[in-house]
């Protein structure tokens, strides 16, 4: 039976590559570290394409493949690792490049790698589960891997998917820009999973029946977590009130969950499972962090537009999720290097960006038109956060308006959206 998936994987292998493929951003990063001595590990959440790119990655190459997310697996009742790589072997030849898809779900994995890094073997791994697996790489493979983060298409990989691009000597014509605004709306709305910008499928039946299933096998099963309602209520909870202040009390009141420790718990699951992310406030003390509330962003804004409830898109919010995904998307690892603030005068500042010990960044995001009272509003918490922080990068993230604010020796920078999106950036890996 192993023969035959193994066959029947290797079948698919095929079938992907000869597909068309949205080029990554993250290509240039992971291709440098391919010769490398160090497993590399692609972590996201499942169907934002880490399966094809790490094919794509390694479609120069002979290697080895298999999939530990085949339910044809899970009725087998588990998988003999010896058993595996003589069928592999015996299918592939003598290989020593593998790349092993959805690694989390074979047990006793780390343990497996690491003999087969031993052994000489070029591996490439990927998985849904980032604490999980950041936890055991840093146990079992200390110093010796490399994770590369994937996660739902950033704007110009899902510009690529539309076959739109900018020309900078037209795109101050209404016709185009017009075009390109109508394209970030779409994509502020329905998100970046490949599947609904590539194949156009309908976002909310397509991203709301992944959410459940993300919710179940990645949260409820993997966990057994025995109350499963719960931790569903939570997650519809969150969802409705991304890119807002949470405390863990309030949750308690709210959805009547058994205790603190059992709401942190669960708030860590959907975490680990990229569905959310929690994004505490900045301060150089500590206790200040841990106890202010804390906000919540959601992977993806399609899973906003599926699951919320919502009368109309609350664009606004909308908005300042992308930002913070694309600063995840970045490389800028939230509560090490991107908070948000609260100034002395509790006025709040969306992002905060660290560099070291450093404050190099502050961005806040307006949805709205620009208008006197916006901009003094807007202006004013930035201005207070600056003094406070002594940052020297101040943006106001905006629609489409461009603009300069000069106060004393401080320039706040009022840059559209789609600019800021299109900027070319250096994309980090993130830290295991």
């Amino acid at each position: 039976m192993l023969k035959d998936i193994v066959l029947n994987q290797k079948l698919q292998k095929e079938q992907l590559l000869a597909f068309a493929y949205i080029e990554r951003t993250k290509e240039p990063l992971a291709k440098k570290w391919l010769d490398s001595n160090l497993i590399k590990v692609i972590l996201g959440p499942r169907r934002a394409g880490k399966s094809v790119f790490s094919l794509v990655l390694l479609m120069d190459r002979p290697f080895m493949y298999f999939n530990f997310d085949d339910e044809v697996l899970s009725s087998a009742g588990g998988i003999e690792t010896h058993e595996l790589m003589k069928e592999l072997h015996a299918v592939y030849g003598q290989i020593k490049t593998v790349l092993f898809d959805e690694i989390q779900n074979l047990s006793g994995w780390e343990l497996f790698v690491n003999r087969l890094h031993r052994e000489g073997y070029n591996i490439v791994l990927t998985g849904s589960n980032a604490h999980l697996l950041s936890r055991e790489l840093a146990t079992h493979l200390t110093g010796r891997h490399m994770p590369i983060e994937i996660l739902p298409f950033d704007f110009k990989e899902f510009l690529k998917s539309k076959k739109f691009e900018i020309n900078s000597e037209y795109i101050s014509l209404p016709q185009q820009k017009g075009h390109l605004l109508n394209l970030m709306e779409n994509y502020m709305i329905n998100g970046g999973f490949p599947e609904v910008s590539v194949n156009n499928v309908d976002p909310r039946d397509y991203l709301g029946v992944l959410f459940d299933s993300l919710l179940f096998k990645d949260v409820v099963k993997r966990h057994k977590v025995k109350f499963s309602t719960q931790i569903g209520n939570l997650g519809s909870h969150l969802i409705n009130n991304f890119a807002s202040l949470y405390t863990i009390r309030k949750l308690l009141e709210i959805l009547n969950l058994k205790s603190a420790s059992t709401t942190e718990k669960y708030i860590k699951y959907l975490e680990e499972a990229y569905l959310v992310f929690s994004l505490l406030r900045y301060s150089p003390k500590s206790i200040q962090r841990i106890k202010s509330p804390r906000k919540i962003y959601v992977v993806d804004n399609g899973f906003v537009s599926a699951k919320a409830v919502q009368h109309s898109p609350d664009k606004g919010k909308l908005m300042e999720n992308l930002v913070f995904t694309e600063l995840v998307k970045r490389g800028i690892k939230p509560n090490r290097d991107l908070f948000y603030y609260k100034t002395r005068n509790d006025r709040e500042v969306d992002f905060v960006i660290k560099n070291g010990a450093e404050v190099t960044e502050l961005i806040q995001v307006c949805y709205e038109s620009i208008s006197v009272d916006v901009e003094q509003r807007e202006t004013k918490a930035l201005l207070e956060a600056c003094g406070e922080l002594k940052a020297k990068k101040l943006i106001v993230l905006t629609w489409d308006e461009k603009r300069e604010f000069k106060k004393d020796d401080v320039v706040i920078n009022f840059v559209p959206l789609w600019e800021w999106l299109m900027t070319d950036i250096n994309v980090n890996v993130i830290n295991a």
